[in-house]
């Protein structure tokens, strides 16, 4: 079986979306290792892709002064994350624009109710003949249940529900700015919701649900291993030692 993402590599990826990251150490058995001359004249290696880009660096100075460039898993994990910020800012302005909605289906509950009451007995004479009993189906009861929902209770709906929106804008921020404080806010606003979902599906199970139960699974899970909440797997220490670790600049730096 073909595997096309089998050989497929992040880091130049990324550097042809973005462009390439050089820099040159002032420790001179590191520089030795990062630097080669050519035909055309010096070359540095990129910290991300690793190749060896003729020209000057695009900075100098001690080991320590240079970028943090993510790569390898790290920008796997970034894309990832990201996918996960669109999918919740998506998701986040649905649900502000929903509780606009219920914002103004208050102020205009009672002519709804009139347009509601002078237009159905009209229809269900036609509907009727068709063998569609209007009363009966679930958009009109929908509808009906709405329009006897108290305003008081209409507004407050309209504030959790924008509460909620906010949430998942704020999600969609720091998992976008791959922010660790993000990746709590994810993590709990996700989780404390996935009880919900469960109650939900055992209610009436749609694939709409489904997709939507098993995305923000793989969301708490993902986050939680990749990025080691909660001092899970060692914490943040853990984390950071973990990308220092695949650094091209560390890595040739324990070699020279």
């Amino acid at each position: 079986m073909r595997k096309p993402f089998r050989t497929f590599d992040w880091n130049v990826r990324n550097c042809g979306w973005r462009g390439h990251v050089t820099w040159a150490p002032t420790e001179a058995a590191l520089a030795e290792r990062l630097r080669v001359e050519t035909v055309v004249g010096e070359a540095w290696r990129c910290l991300r892709c690793g190749s060896f880009i003729p020209g000057e660096p695009h900075g100098r100075g001690p080991a320590e002064d240079a970028p943090i460039v993510l790569r390898g898993r790290a920008l796997r994990d970034a894309f990832i994350l990201r996918l996960l910020a669109v999918e919740r800012g998506i998701r986040g302005v649905l649900l502000v624009a929903l509780a606009y909605g219920i914002y103004r289906f208050e102020g205009a509950q009672n002519s709804l109710q009139r347009l509601f009451d002078d237009y159905l007995p009209r229809l269900s004479p036609v509907a009727e003949h068709a063998g569609v009993d209007l009363q009966a189906t679930g958009p009109v009861r929908l509808i009906q249940k709405a329009l006897e929902t108290d305003p008081h209770t209409l507004t407050l709906i309209s504030l959790g529900v924008l509460a909620y929106g906010a949430l998942e804008l704020l999600e969609a921020v720091g998992l976008w700015l791959m922010k660790r404080w993000g990746e709590y806010v994810a993590v709990v606003g996700t989780a404390v919701f996935i009880p919900v979902e469960i109650y939900e599906l055992l209610e009436r199970v749609t694939w709409l649900r489904v997709v939507a139960f098993a995305l923000n699974v793989f969301a708490v899970v993902y986050i939680l291993w990749t990025k080691r909440l909660f001092g899970f797997r060692g914490g943040r220490a853990a984390f950071e030692t973990e990308r220092h670790s695949e650094s091209l600049l560390e890595v040739e730096r324990a070699a020279a």
